[in-house]
């Protein structure tokens, strides 16, 4: 080619949409493959990520008990001593009377179960299917069978409870660890990780952390709630109808609530099956018809009036993370994935917002029971970014 040639522009020969699509293309892949990576990290420290995300759940649902303290004058330090205290004996209580029930009842539901279990095994041979004992014998001979040829499976398995129990109590010690320096120096925390962000965008980056953990804060709250009422109200029933076990099954449902709009039905199945296997099928018919005036009333009224106020999200939104998150991480991730996604969707809102501090999720600064970890003089605070003076500051202040 001549120097006097003229030179040919080979990218205004491509297409625009083709150039804009392959941008969007490289960009979205590297995405992807940081979304991967962050994956795959999270599941090589499962050890420690879930104890500091249930630790952070239960931050949101403890700080306003030690903010209140803080700002009634009780150090920060004495606050957390007494919130965590009291928490860990309601908890304790809760679990040792649960436990206790559990115990006391169990044999009389396992006679129960080997009760049914013969009505069935009855109906079967008498009933319209007319199915032989050869066949039921056959079958009871198949899950024998099954067990003997898996025993192997299930003595590895027996051996490492041992492991597992020490894992339960590491992760557990962690959380309490770690529970308390976020519900002492949270504020200090967050202000020590913003400042690996450059310093134009630290104040706004900061500002939707705190209306992501204040919306983190609502979730928790309105989910205790909706949870009680769940509980309540399927144990009031079981109860009634003088089903065993009435209250731990109403505990399982209050733990499975925290998994929002599918945990109390999925948990709320059991009872149906403790109904039938004691009570017969009308009974089961009668639990299960609770469960779902329950779920109606939960959906229609509990988490638009409480969950609706605390966590804009829509409800497609909120089953898709559940899924994801139970595909990931099993239940942990159910039970996070809500979360998660309420943070995300409040933070990415502030930081996208033209006036990030006229937003719906604005966190009242101002306000020493709503914000995270108010400051106050008992607070241990860590001088950073000093507010900068103005030209004009003050009437008779120099120019």
């Amino acid at each position: 080619m001549s120097d006097t040639e003229p030179r040919r522009d080979y990218a205004a020969s491509v297409h625009p949409f083709v150039r804009v699509t392959a941008e969007w293309t490289w960009r979205l892949l590297l995405i992807f493959v940081g979304l991967l990576t962050l994956g795959y990290l999270v599941a090589k420290l499962d050890t420690v990520v879930i104890p500091v995300a249930i630790a952070l759940l239960s931050s949101a649902l403890l700080v306003p008990f030690v903010n209140w303290f803080n700002v009634r004058g009780v150090p920060r330090s004495v606050a957390v001593i007494m919130v965590l205290l009291a928490a860990v004996g309601v908890l304790a209580a809760i679990l040792a009377f649960v436990i206790e029930q559990f115990v006391r009842g169990f044999p009389g539901l396992a006679d129960q179960f080997t009760t049914s279990v013969t009505q069935v095994q009855a109906w079967l041979i008498d009933g319209p299917f007319h199915v032989s004992e050869d066949q039921i014998r056959q079958a009871g001979d198949s899950v024998v069978r099954a067990v003997q040829s898996n025993r192997e499976v299930l003595t590895s398995g027996a051996l490492t409870t041992a492991t597992v129990i020490a894992e339960i109590f590491a992760g557990a010690f962690l959380t309490l660890f770690t529970l308390i320096f976020f519900l002492y120096g949270g504020r200090e925390i967050w202000q020590f990780v913003t400042r690996l962000v450059p310093g134009g965008a630290r104040a706004r980056v900061r500002l939707a952390g705190e209306q992501g953990y204040q919306s983190l804060v609502g979730y928790v709250r309105a989910t205790v709630a909706v949870a009680a009422a769940d509980a309540v109200g399927i144990g009031a029933g079981l109860a009634i109808l003088g089903v065993p076990l009435a209250l731990p099954l109403a505990s399982i449902v209050f733990v499975g609530a925290f998994i929002p709009i599918v945990g109390a039905f999925i948990a709320g199945f059991l009872a149906v099956l403790v109904a039938w296997v004691t009570k017969g099928l009308l009974t089961a018919l009668i639990v299960l018809a609770i469960i779902i005036a329950i779920m109606q009333l939960e959906g229609h009224v509990l988490q638009p009036l409480l969950l609706g106020r605390a966590v804009r999200l829509h409800p497609l939104a909120v089953v898709l993370a559940i899924t994801t998150g139970i595909v990931l991480a099993g239940i942990v991730g159910g039970l996070v994935a809500v979360p998660i996604v309420a943070v995300l969707n409040t933070a990415v809102r502030s930081l996208l917002a033209e006036d990030p501090e006229k937003t719906p999720e604005q966190v009242e600064i101002n306000n020493p029971l709503v914000p995270l970890y108010p400051a106050t003089p008992n607070d241990v605070s860590v001088p950073e970014d000093p507010p900068k003076e103005t030209e004009n500051e003050g009437d008779g202040g120099k120019e």
